[in-house]
């Protein structure tokens, strides 16, 4: 065990020293404790705040996977169970073909609705504004820009993925829809509390601490943007109660984790999020290919956000990696970061 932690010092002072990164948190432990090991840099520790982004999209998870437990739904259940025709019409177009009332949960949950990602896939200028500037979007606003993008694929075609938020904003609708409460309740509700978790939390009140985030040398404070991601990236937590959480999500304690062998389709993303593959509201990320020239064995499942934020399980050596580099400028940082301590293992 002296060795790992020898190795993931080198790693972590090799991430560290980026110019890019002003800060940064990691932990590494394995299932039941007894190896653990955490790195902090600048003003961040295992209990410093930090912005989960996308990994969100796993408590987002939790909740649908829970109600599907609970048979409060299906992911078989089309969107129009949860939506009106207002909402959807024109939503989805393919090749002058309108999909939108063909939608599932299940496409939603695995990524292959099809349906673009608007700050990915908008304009340059769209894709700064959003990170440069603080302003709040609401669900409908959501919904309105998606229109605008042409999407890129029939819903479940055979091996296609396509990255995109609004699949989890759409999720979070449907939460609240089936529960009648707010997501920041259902989130508290079957996660929070059972996992006592005191220190993660969606943004509900003015007074709720927001950390900044970095894009190059400049620290933004985004809350109003924040509070229009819930359900796909609005969650805030730390690296010691991520741990906890990431735990519970792969360990079955609190959804029966043999879920995820019933949900085996694992899609390969958009060719800009190589070498990543998504599954059932999860990245898993093969370690024994081109990207890490076949060095790796076995693959990451997890998720990693656009803020630096990551949270992974190596299950070939049950070792969870969780963390914060703090940088949205280079959103493949924290990837390679898991990838290089999980092959160096």
């Amino acid at each position: 065990m002296e060795s790992n932690i020898q190795k993931i010092n080198h790693i972590f002072e090799r991430t560290t020293k980026n110019k890019q990164i002003h800060e940064a948190v990691l932990l590494v432990e394995n299932t039941n404790g007894d190896f653990s090991c955490s790195k902090g840099y600048g003003k961040k520790d295992i209990d410093t705040p930090l912005l989960m982004a996308s990994i969100t999209k796993l408590f987002t998870t939790t909740c649908i996977l829970i109600l599907k437990e609970q048979g409060e739904l299906s992911l078989d259940d089309e969107v129009t169970k949860y939506f009106s025709e207002d909402i959807l019409r024109k939503l989805h177009m393919y090749k002058g073909k309108e999909h939108s009332m063909r939608l599932t949960l299940a496409n939603l949950l695995f990524q292959t609705s099809g349906l673009p990602d608007v700050y990915e896939e908008g304009s340059i200028n769209a894709k700064k504004r959003a990170i440069l500037h603080d302003r709040q979007f609401t669900f409908n606003d959501n919904i309105k820009m998606t229109k605008q993008l042409n999407s890129h694929f029939a819903p479940t075609t055979k091996k296609r993925a396509n990255y995109a938020d609004i699949n989890f904003d759409m999720l979070g609708e449907v939460i609240e829809k089936v529960t009648n409460s707010t997501v920041e309740e259902v989130f508290k509700l079957f996660i929070f509390d059972p996992l006592e978790l005191t220190s993660t939390y969606l943004l509900q009140h003015d007074d709720d601490f927001v950390p900044n985030v970095y894009y190059k040398d400049q620290a933004l404070y985004r809350p109003h943007f924040i509070r229009s991601t819930r359900a796909s990236g609005g969650g805030i937590s730390t690296a010691r109660e991520l741990m906890i959480f990431s735990k519970a999500f792969f360990g079955g304690k609190i959804f029966n984790s043999k879920v995820f062998h019933e949900l085996e389709v694992i899609n390969k993303l958009q060719t800009s999020m190589y070498p990543i593959h998504y599954g059932a509201g999860y990245m898993k990320i093969p370690l024994n290919g081109l990207s890490t020239f076949f060095m790796g064995k076995g693959e990451l499942i997890g998720h990693s956000g656009s803020t630096g934020s990551f949270a992974f399980y190596y299950p070939r050596k049950d070792l969870y990696f969780v963390g914060d580099i703090n940088q949205m400028s280079n959103p493949s940082l924290p990837i390679r970061l898991a990838m290089r301590l999980a092959i160096s293992m």
